[in-house]
């Protein structure tokens, strides 16, 4: 699907999250100028899940943060042709980004679709999910937030689950049932429309965290 092309770095400055040097957490309502719940999509490639939920739940704040530059600057310009000014988006690497720049029990919600499983050994260190990843899922989560993860790769879901078993502040809830797509934007991620349109298998998992996290 062709896209117009990108705008100006100024009219993409108010969607774009800087990561100020030295790391700290950020203060959510300084970000958006305004107090409520915030959710994280870690990375999020063309941003097909961040337009659709910036436009949807415009009580709700987002941050998707994405590991290559061109992919935050191709979903900042969907953002600003829309006025989300309810969405950032930041380049880093995500496991960095939950470790360093978000507070304890301050997410509302996670979003993990996707992400590549690394399986070659000399790959393993890109992985996002590893046990590290996984007690950061738990951190960042307030009580009653919820991670969601989704996969096309069943072996790579058994591994999330695995890691996330053992992080006691997370409950599985049941999986989300996906609806029919009124049009081809009304998917979870672009990633989703391709495998749903191959009639390839999806496996989806939601966990919700608990009072307190260890």
């Amino acid at each position: 699907m062709r896209r117009g092309p990108r705008l100006p770095l100024e009219e993409l400055a108010p969607y774009l999250l800087e990561l100020p040097d030295p790391p700290a957490p950020f203060d959510w309502t300084s970000v958006f100028d305004a107090d409520r719940p915030v959710e994280i999509e870690i990375g999020f490639g063309k941003g097909l899940f961040l337009v659709n939920a910036g436009q949807s739940r415009p009580d709700l704040h987002f941050v998707g943060v994405e590991i290559v530059r061109k992919y935050q600057l191709f979903t900042a310009t969907r953002l600003a042709k829309r006025g989300l000014h309810n969405v950032r988006v930041a380049c880093g690497d995500g496991r960095l980004f939950l470790r360093d720049r978000v507070a304890p029990a301050s997410l509302h919600a996670l979003h993990v679709y996707f992400p590549d499983p690394w399986w070659k050994k000399r790959h393993e260190k890109r992985r996002l999910f590893t046990p590290e990843f996984a007690f950061e899922c738990a951190r960042v989560l307030r009580p009653g937030g919820v991670l969601h993860f989704v996969t096309d790769v069943e072996d790579y879901f058994h591994m999330v689950a695995d890691l996330l078993k053992l992080q006691p502040a997370l409950r599985p809830l049941p999986p989300p049932q996906p609806g029919e797509p009124a049009h081809d934007l009304d998917y979870l991620t672009n990633f989703e429309r391709k495998f749903r349109k191959q009639g390839k298998a999806i496996y989806r998992a939601r966990y919700e965290r608990g009072e307190a996290a260890s």
